[in-house]
């Protein structure tokens, strides 16, 4: 879905409000490997003008299908979430430049305001870092193979610390050692 700036110019005295369904598994997929699939998209916002920018708020629900970060079993994930963009034109931008730092703004390159290419960045930022099945949620079971095994941080920092009371610092095995003969002669 796109809008020309000159179309969108109309919408000065009042936002335009739109509501989409969009299909972006294609690009998606192609922009991110660990993407198994994604349902339609429904996008439902709006756009505000006015002469100095283009403010573009939006709500995007979907359900994106994505590998178990344990097991590589794929996992529905439902995503919902809002998305307020701040567009503007290399001119507005220039015009007020000393008052707007460049990371609060997005530069519009072509005479176009592209909402798929918006909702297909911020899908991909969305996206966790940590996918677990149902089981994997629940269970306290972690893989382990041959010599390795994937424990939780909690037992972690317990293993950290029965090994550290239990092992004598090698800088002073040596003094140890001295120690128990020097008590062995008395």
């Amino acid at each position: 879905m796109k809008w020309s700036l000159l179309e969108l110019r109309k919408y000065q005295e009042e936002p335009l409000v739109f509501q989409e369904t969009l299909d972006l598994q294609n690009e998606l997929i192609s922009r991110e490997k660990e993407i198994i699939a994604i349902r339609p998209i429904q996008v439902s916002g709006l756009i505000t003008v006015s002469p100095k920018e283009y403010l573009l708020h939006y709500t995007v629900d979907t359900v994106i299908t994505l590998p178990s970060t344990r097991s590589l079993e794929p996992v529905e994930v439902p995503m919902t979430f809002t998305v307020d963009e701040v567009f503007m034109t290399t001119e507005q931008y220039q015009q007020q430049a000393d008052l707007i730092g460049a990371e609060e703004v997005l530069l519009l390159e072509t005479q176009t305001l592209n909402l798929s290419e918006s909702v297909a960045d911020n899908i991909l930022l969305e996206i966790p870092l940590q996918v677990l099945t149902e089981e994997e949620q629940h269970s306290t079971d972690y893989p382990s193979g041959e010599e390795w095994t994937v424990v939780s941080e909690d037992q972690y920092k317990e293993m950290k610390e029965s090994q550290g009371k239990n092992q004598i610092d090698p800088r002073l095995a040596k003094l140890s050692a001295l120690l128990g003969d020097q008590e062995d002669n008395s």
